[in-house]
């Protein structure tokens, strides 16, 4: 049974729930695609994941803000940074810990991972029984590509402006680290693209939803954390 904690009363939360909470960023997408995309795709997995599994799992609101520095230089992105959402995260758990079973962020933006590592980490060593799960697919695009694009016209065709899709820097993101690393993403990609979304559908974008979710989902339910706090199969 699924349950969007927002929603819910206080005499109504379970006291052994596995908590989910997505964990977005807003930044830039290019110029076709809002920026909220990280955070609808990693809200979207999160209740579609909760889903597939048993008992009471609850989807708690959205965390939006993310470790976003690598797209400063386009406007409308806006990041916290790494230490201030490592205090987020950490304090999240620590406040959900009084009553919830297990705790779990799905991460939809690839610059958070560092942090939430390093909080997931923390964490567990201070006992708290939390991982984490990203929602990578597969040779997957890395940036506003045909992936998150087609998902995002799955998702919320409506806020997606096709006609400004173009191709960005096509190259593998292990080959484009180090410059995105040095100097960030437009000094790679003046639209801040990175892949082709030109042939982004939704047919396609509900059936890579579809595939992140279970994939989520089997790691939620094996609960096996690696070093890192982050779940495997």
């Amino acid at each position: 049974m699924t349950d969007r904690l927002a929603d819910m009363s206080w005499p109504d939360i379970p006291d052994d729930a596995l908590v989910l909470v997505p964990l977005g960023s807003t930044e830039q997408h290019g110029p076709h695609l809002p920026l909220s995309t990280d955070t609808v795709i990693a809200r979207a997995v999160a209740r579609r994941a909760a889903g597939l599994l048993p008992g009471r799992v609850l989807v708690a609101p959205a965390i939006p803000y993310g470790a976003s520095g690598e797209h400063a230089d386009f406007p409308g992105t806006v990041s916290i940074g790494h230490e201030a959402l490592r205090h987020v995260l950490v304090e999240t758990v620590r406040s959900l810990a009084p009553w919830a079973d297990r705790v779990a962020f799905v991460n939809g933006h690839g610059g958070n991972a560092e942090t939430l590592r390093a909080a997931v980490v923390e964490l567990r060593h201070q006992g708290h029984d939390v991982g984490w799960v990203g929602c990578e697919v597969p040779g997957g695009d890395a940036h506003a590509g045909f992936t998150e694009t087609s998902v995002l016209l799955h998702l919320a065709p409506e806020h997606v402006l096709m006609r400004r899709a173009a191709p960005g820097d096509r190259r593998p993101l292990a080959a484009l680290m180090p410059q995105l690393r040095a100097a960030g993403v437009r000094a790679v990609s003046p639209t801040g693209v990175l892949g082709d979304p030109t042939g982004a559908c939704a047919d396609q974008g509900r059936r890579i939803l579809r595939e992140l979710a279970a994939d989520v989902a089997s790691r939620l339910a094996a609960w096996r954390a690696d070093d890192q706090g982050r779940l495997s199969r």
